[in-house]
């Protein structure tokens, strides 16, 4: 079943965000396909591996469908698709108000980019931002996930 994603994501100011970090969690994602109308991805956490697809949307908000999936198919499935061009990340997770934003504190090659993702309920809800939320980065595609992949840019 479909979901509409609707986020917007953030360069950080500062360090601030740390002492409010609830907890953190491990990713490594690749990608099957980066069509611009469409993306699939693995991703493998500490936990629990997922299949997610998102497709183009209006504004900032887009379909998403993610499935769980087991593990050691996750695993298989990076190796023989991704393992080239996959993505290392500590997502941090802090509450603010009454949002969650998720930190993404890249590895590898991306090594020294952070930034913050939000998600919203609707593209106009209003929200108070921290103040080590910096430029918002949303519609540039350099910070897209799925376009980190094709680049060895270092941060």
């Amino acid at each position: 079943r479909s979901k509409m994603e609707i986020e917007r994501k953030f360069l950080l100011k500062n360090d601030n965000w740390k002492k409010s970090v609830s907890h953190s969690i491990h990713i490594k994602q690749g990608y099957i396909s980066t069509n611009p109308l469409s993306v699939v991805r693995i991703r493998i956490t500490d936990s629990k591996a997922f299949l997610t697809l998102k497709g183009k949307g209006p504004g900032i908000s887009r379909p998403e469908y993610e499935y769980e999936i087991p593990t050691q198919d996750a695993d298989e499935m990076y190796n023989l698709f991704c393992s080239d061009s996959g993505l290392v990340k500590i997502r941090h997770i802090v509450e603010y108000k009454s949002h969650k934003f998720e930190i993404d504190e890249f590895e590898g090659r991306h090594k020294g980019l952070i930034f913050a993702e939000v998600e919203l309920n609707s593209e106009t809800e209003k929200i108070d931002f921290p103040d080590w939320i910096g430029e918002e980065v949303t519609g540039n595609p350099q910070y897209f996930n799925s376009n980190l992949v094709k680049s060895n840019n270092s941060f």
